[in-house]
């Protein structure tokens, strides 16, 4: 038992440490030397025909008419041949496309237009002002002068503007004399300085709370706004 025990317990042998060896691969004696050339490959007889080029005929036909063979000059079609070698028919209903050019009769030559087709084919007036190609391509059209009633004279006045109405500031403006003499007092210097703090390496400590804050006391309002919203209960 001590034995297997012993054994079990040996290293795996690191078979990579001689990649490049060559008796890695017979350990018992080398391989035999071979004399003739490397291994032939027997190609078999359907690869051999795929291997072999194809041949490309150029043959080129002297006229396109052929001869017709005998039989075919004796031939005598079916009539089932010749039902499907008629044209089909149009179906029924259908009438030839109408010419471009269709004879005027002579009735339509002598016809004398009416009032009313007169006075239907004269144009509209209307006075069109072309505007140069260059501007536009399209015409204006002036229409006809026409008069509103009050009403829509009513709506189409614009509203006046609110007496205290003030238009947009300009971005330029005068500056005025008393602003470019003004002297600043010492009251606005000093509040508009920064307050002055240490740098962190120089022993500042963001985290530290005054002793003010430490002994303010909240307001009543600010207790009372802290209380949590009441609830009504689901019994009541």
């Amino acid at each position: 038992m001590a034995t297997r025990i012993q054994q079990l317990a040996q290293p795996k042998p690191n078979r990579l440490r001689y990649p490049d060896r060559r008796s890695v691969y017979w350990l018992d004696k080398l391989p035999p030397e071979r004399s003739g050339l490397t291994t032939k490959i027997e190609l078999t007889p359907c690869w051999s025909d795929l291997c072999i080029s194809k041949k490309f005929y150029n043959q080129v036909t002297i006229s396109p008419i052929w001869e017709v063979s005998e039989w075919a000059l004796k031939a005598v079609p079916s009539k089932r041949v010749c039902h499907l070698a008629q044209p089909r028919a149009p179906a029924a209903g259908w009438q030839p496309a109408r010419p471009l050019l269709v004879p005027v009769s002579r009735g339509i030559q002598t016809a004398v237009a009416t009032s009313r087709i007169c006075q239907l084919a004269q144009p509209k007036r209307r006075q069109v002002l072309e505007k140069s190609r260059h501007k536009s391509k399209y015409a204006q059209v002036i229409h006809l002068p026409s008069k509103a009633s009050a009403h829509i004279e009513l709506l189409a006045t614009p509203k006046n503007d609110h007496p205290e109405f003030k238009g947009d500031r300009p971005m330029c403006w005068p500056v005025s004399k008393a602003a470019k003499s003004y002297i600043t007092s010492q009251r606005l210097l000093d509040l508009s300085s920064p307050k002055e703090r240490k740098a962190l390496y120089e022993g500042y400590d963001p985290y530290m709370i005054s002793r003010a804050a430490r002994s303010a006391s909240p307001s009543p309002r600010i207790q009372q706004l802290c209380l949590p919203l009441s609830r009504k209960c689901s019994s009541e």
